[in-house]
């Protein structure tokens, strides 16, 4: 089994995407029937959807979206990952919809295209010591540069489960290793904290980049969080701006060669089974 635990699909005729105007090459739809394709293709069983940060109106119509789409014959989504504002005064009562929704496993708030002070609000921290406890994680999409505000909330919610997306996204084209390095380090440190190895592709030279090229940051990524607090992800279509989702996958393989069954699976499906409780154990 292979769980992709980071898909995002882009309907424009449905929702709003604010950003996408800013990024020329993914400023279309990106559909799930052009992503099941290569994901069959490529061996994925299981997947979550990753909020695409949408238009703040249009939150609750992605989770919908999503959930048209699980319910196509023999899809492969087994949930989604909702957007959120906690810097909002309607965040509980988002939290309390997203708990009695199971499809719902877990939130995310962008914040590495927005002020460092949001995630320093003491609105913000509040309502993200209200997951404590719950069933649902928290992604955290930060730049190495900003190592301390994922650190910080860390420790602020000790019991909360947040999940780092794309291996701290460090800056491959530029070889930028050390300093990406130490923050990981860092966050690594808390346990609460699972590292998503996932599309790292993006940030490498979509022209010359091998599976040598990213070795260093999936292998630093294992060994600092070690093997039962990582899980895998596609960042499609995210991905295609360094060679696409079969290229990715690949890459995958060959920087695992060397590695157990146990240790692949784990990566690969049983760590994000166990985090969002996604039954995959029990059904096969």
């Amino acid at each position: 089994m292979l769980v992709d635990t980071h898909l995002h699909l882009i309907d424009k005729s449905r929702l709003d995407y604010p950003w996408l105007s800013g990024v020329p090459a993914l400023d279309r739809d990106f559909l799930y029937a052009e992503y099941a394709r290569d994901a069959r293709r490529a061996g994925i069983t299981d997947v979550l959807h990753m909020e695409v940060d949408v238009a703040p109106s249009d939150i609750a119509g992605e989770i919908e979206f999503v959930r048209d789409q699980s319910t196509r014959p023999d899809s492969l989504i087994r949930g989604a990952i909702s957007a959120c504002r906690p810097e909002a005064e309607a965040f509980p009562t988002m939290l309390e919809r997203a708990l009695a929704d199971p499809f719902v496993k877990g939130f995310r708030r962008i914040l590495h295209t927005v002020d460092d002070g949001i995630s320093q609000g003491a609105l913000f921290r509040e309502n993200l010591k209200r997951l404590s406890g719950t069933r649902l994680t928290f992604d955290i999409c930060m730049f190495p540069r900003q190592a301390n505000l994922a650190l910080a909330l860390a420790t602020l919610a000790p019991d909360v489960a947040f999940i780092l997306d794309h291996c701290g996204v460090p800056d491959v084209k530029a070889g930028d290793f050390d300093a990406w390095k130490r923050g990981i380090a860092e966050i690594a440190a808390r346990p609460n904290v699972v590292a998503k190895i996932s599309g790292i592709v993006a940030y490498a030279d979509s022209g010359t980049w091998t599976a040598d090229t990213l070795r260093p940051y999936v292998e630093h990524i294992i060994d600092r969080f070690g093997w039962d607090r990582v899980v895998w992800g596609s960042d499609w279509p995210v991905c295609t701006l360094g060679g696409g989702l079969l290229a990715w996958v690949a890459a995958t393989h060959a920087v695992l060669s060397g590695c157990s069954e146990d240790e692949r699976d784990s990566l690969f499906w049983k760590n994000a089974d166990r985090v969002w409780q996604l039954g995959l154990g029990l059904e096969r």
